[in-house]
């Protein structure tokens, strides 16, 4: 079922209206999600969504192809100060205590710091139900910090790459810039598996929050003619 949503205030650019089209699926395979994402669209549980604004065109979908990343300065510093110290550990979604605490204390800090609109107890538990049922198999990528759980990242492994659906972070390990380190990691694994691209959804120049995926570069932005296109600044 394909519906569109009533435009509403667009949560990335202040100013502009936001309209969504949705797609609710029962069934979806990793080689059938990477046609939709060819699309334009992405993914959050069984819904499948893409704007369908009409005076805007900022959401990009945006990819990196692994073989010919090059990290920067920042990028760099990021893996000397994180190699050897954070553990990765992979395996099935599932909910506890410990991520739902991590996940409520991510989003109080976003919306002290960002602005971003509050989510109620139910709220987060139902996003986090949503990011552990999924049409196929999904990983949950767990990052440790000693014992400290200190980033939760949830990928899907596709048949040309990786794609990132949503991550949360522990707002006292600030220093360590775990979301770029989630993405150097995702870079990492995905050429380490002979996968050609990293997916990191929609990128938004004007929005803070989105900006940073442009910095994995070289990278490639899905046109308008759904042909994906060098994008390097």
């Amino acid at each position: 079922m394909r519906y569109l949503a009533p435009p509403g205030q667009c949560e990335y650019l202040p100013g502009q209206l936001s309209c969504m089209e949705y797609e609710q699926v029962r069934s979806l395979t990793p080689q059938e999600y990477l046609e939709r994402i060819n699309q334009g669209w992405r993914r959050a549980g069984f819904v499948l969504f893409r704007p369908h604004c009409q005076l805007c065109a900022a959401c990009q979908p945006l990819r990196i192809p692994v073989d010919k990343f090059r990290p920067d300065r920042s990028q760099r510093r990021v893996r000397k100060c994180n190699e050897g110290l954070v553990r990765l550990a992979i395996g099935a979604p599932h909910i506890t205590p410990e991520k739902q605490l991590l996940y409520r204390r991510h989003h109080c800090h976003h919306c002290e710091s960002k602005g971003c609109p509050q989510y109620s107890a139910d709220d987060a538990a139902l996003h986090l139900q949503m990011l552990c049922s999924n049409p196929f198999a999904t990983e949950e990528w767990c990052y440790y910090i000693d014992d400290n759980l200190v980033a939760v990242s949830y990928i899907d492994p596709l048949p040309d790459g990786l794609s990132g659906v949503y991550f949360f972070l522990d707002p006292d390990y600030y220093k360590h810039s775990l979301g770029t380190w989630i993405a150097l990691t995702m870079i990492d694994r995905a050429k380490a598996a002979s996968m050609p691209y990293v997916y990191l959804g929609y990128y938004v120049e004007g929005c803070r929050s989105m900006e940073y995926k442009d910095r994995f570069a070289p990278n490639e932005i899905l046109g308008s003619d759904l042909q994906w296109h060098s994008h390097c600044k």
